[in-house]
């Protein structure tokens, strides 16, 4: 299996989450949110699609790379899990040099609120890249899923009937 982009930005939210999603149960589909980000994502900068290009390395899929000043955008809807969205974009990055594209560097793009984030890889952050690829197999290849968090967050999250179905609201 390949770790994807997915992997690695929900490796850092929720453990459970990335169990979940890895194992073939996904709820991103019945999120208002998850359907609210692309459409933000598809009519953000529609001009785009014709800019740049689509591109796919192994589990990774960048919708906007721009090959000619080695840049990939990342759309976000919001700068909630703005970490998770840097490291999402860090492994884009490690995967693009991993296939022989160096130089490439990243933004993170949130057109609602107006606002960028340039993000560089560090020799730090290429090491952390592969303690978190060994960690996030140990995560999907468990029997058991992972025991789910009780924290605020978890409300806006697309696997929180699936979470707390057993649980009233208190």
């Amino acid at each position: 299996m390949h770790i994807t982009g997915t992997h690695f930005n929900y490796y850092h939210i929720c453990h459970r989450k990335l169990w979940l999603f890895a194992n073939s149960i996904q709820m991103e589909h019945t999120s208002d949110l998850v359907f609210e980000g692309k459409l933000i994502h598809e009519n953000s900068y529609p001009q785009r699609s014709s800019k740049y290009e689509e591109v796919q390395i192994g589990g990774i899929k960048v919708d906007y790379y721009d090959a000619k000043n080695g840049v990939i955008h990342e759309l976000k809807k919001s700068d909630k899990k703005e970490g998770a969205h840097a490291w999402q974009l860090k492994y884009y990055i490690y995967v693009f040099e991993q296939n022989g594209i160096n130089g490439v560097s990243g933004i993170l793009e949130y057109p609602k609120m107006r606002k960028t984030e340039e993000v560089y890889l560090s020799d730090i952050d290429r090491e952390y890249i592969k303690e978190v690829m060994n960690n996030i197999a140990i995560i999907i290849h468990a029997e058991d899923c992972p025991e789910k968090i009780k924290v605020s967050k978890c409300r806006n999250c697309s696997y929180f009937d699936f979470c707390y179905a057993d649980e009233s609201e208190n």
